[in-house]
């Protein structure tokens, strides 16, 4: 391709404020084998024939990288329950022009798939765990499953995924167990994550009280060593990553995604496209294009590209959850993350 048609190309993915959208977030079903406390309702799932086909998935995907588009990241609900999943992933890694292919799962299933997944690509994990005690996990996730877990993530480590361990900061909830997720870090080939509690998922567990800032949680985890900015980690999405560095020499690299204390809007590069063929511009605003209407009511490749297009200069500039904490106590929970993607 030239240059003045891949410059084409390239316009078209920035949007107002001079942002360029190259990932794509994709939640493949509703449905998971957990059901934790913020996350998923325990009822309300998306019929089947409202979730996008493998087969309208693809073509989505196909004309986003058309576009320009060059990361995907796979999510659900937990994305590995859905049947056909390894032939999906499979196929998405012969689109050419599509450079990586990433994925978000609670492990419940990690162990059992590592090998299928790494064969169809897969190098990037995220891995969702809010406790390592095994009782609290149970009361968070609502199952008996966390050796199961703890199992995947061994393997994944010991295959040489790259693994990213995301917890989710809940004051009152686990925030005596920071400093023992720290130590993973040291101890194992894992960036640890803490991600800020936010309002949305399961919005009658939603509790202001329990929100802890990301420099909070910074302090904390100084008490183990000293953290430095890793160099280059803001290029690797919305994690500010630092090297923990103990008494002893031993180091291990540290991440804080701030959403609502410290928000990354003016970097986000990203849309997602729920389960249900919605395609969303910001995980905490609520406006979608419905993709899926569009697709089945025969629009064209054309008519789907125009769509992705005016969602990414649609895509606002921020949003407002930090004032909304600071006042109200209530604030409205911006839909299903189990249906969004997590």
């Amino acid at each position: 391709m030239d240059s003045s048609k891949e410059n084409r190309k390239k316009e078209q993915l920035v949007d107002q404020y001079s942002r360029t959208i190259s990932y794509l977030r994709l939640s493949i079903t509703d449905r998971c084998n957990l059901r934790c406390l913020y996350c998923m309702p325990s009822s309300s799932l998306v019929k089947c024939a409202d979730l996008l086909s493998y087969e309208e998935l693809m073509r989505i995907v196909g004309i986003a990288v058309d576009m320009g588009m060059n990361k995907l990241r796979l999510t659900g609900g937990e994305p590995l329950v859905r049947k056909g999943v390894m032939d999906f992933i499979g196929k998405l890694a012969e689109i050419n022009g599509l450079e990586e292919i990433r994925l978000t799962t609670n492990g419940v299933l990690l162990h059992e798939k590592a090998k299928d997944l790494y064969a169809a690509g897969i190098r990037n994990l995220n891995i969702s765990l809010d406790s390592m005690k095994r009782e609290r996990f149970q009361a968070i996730t609502g199952s008996d499953l966390f050796d199961q877990v703890w199992q995947g993530i061994q393997t994944a480590c010991d295959m040489g995924f790259n693994v990213k361990l995301n917890i989710v900061a809940m004051k009152g909830i686990n925030d005596d167990e920071f400093a023992d997720f720290a130590l993973l870090a040291i101890q194992r080939p894992i960036q640890v994550r803490f991600i800020e509690f936010m309002p949305i998922g399961n919005k009658d567990s939603w509790d202001k009280t329990r929100f802890i800032a990301a420099e909070e949680l910074k302090e904390i985890i100084s008490t183990l060593g000293t953290l430095e900015p890793s160099p280059g980690s803001r290029l690797e999405g919305p994690a500010r990553v630092y090297r923990l560095t103990t008494s002893d020499g031993q180091t291990g690299r540290i991440g804080f995604i701030s959403p609502i204390s410290h928000h990354f809007c003016d970097k986000c590069n990203r849309l997602r496209l729920t389960s249900e063929g919605r395609l969303r511009a910001c995980l905490l605003h609520s406006h979608e294009t419905d993709l899926k209407a569009l697709l089945r009511r025969g629009g064209s490749d054309s008519d789907i590209q125009k769509a992705i297009q005016q969602t990414i200069l649609n895509k606002p500039k921020g949003h407002t959850l930090q004032d909304d904490l600071a006042g109200s106590s209530q604030v409205n929970c911006q839909g299903q993350m189990s249906r969004i993607g997590g």
